[in-house]
């Protein structure tokens, strides 16, 4: 039986490398702080944004584009404005 193609979506594929470089960028932000008590808060704080980052990426990799692909996008992106809301960074 033939495996089935993964469904691509070239402004969504621009979506998650953006939201990518936003992940990469806020880690180095929180590994540059040098009180360790207010960095491991941060940390803690931002792996929910990192897991859902991982989610996203992983279903698209994986399946493709589908019917599930906006709600993760949507989910990542609320964590993320959550977390800049409540940190400065």
């Amino acid at each position: 039986m033939a495996k089935k193609r993964r469904k691509l979506n070239k402004d969504f594929e621009k979506k998650i490398y953006s939201s990518k470089k936003n992940v990469e960028l806020v880690l180095a932000k929180i590994y540059d702080i040098d009180d360790e008590d207010i960095q491991k808060d941060y940390l803690t704080s931002f792996k929910k944004v990192v897991f859902l980052f991982d989610q996203l990426k992983d279903d698209y990799e994986s399946i493709g584009f589908n019917e599930d692909s906006e709600q993760l996008m949507l989910n990542y992106e609320n964590s993320f404005n959550l977390f800049e809301l409540e940190f400065e960074i």
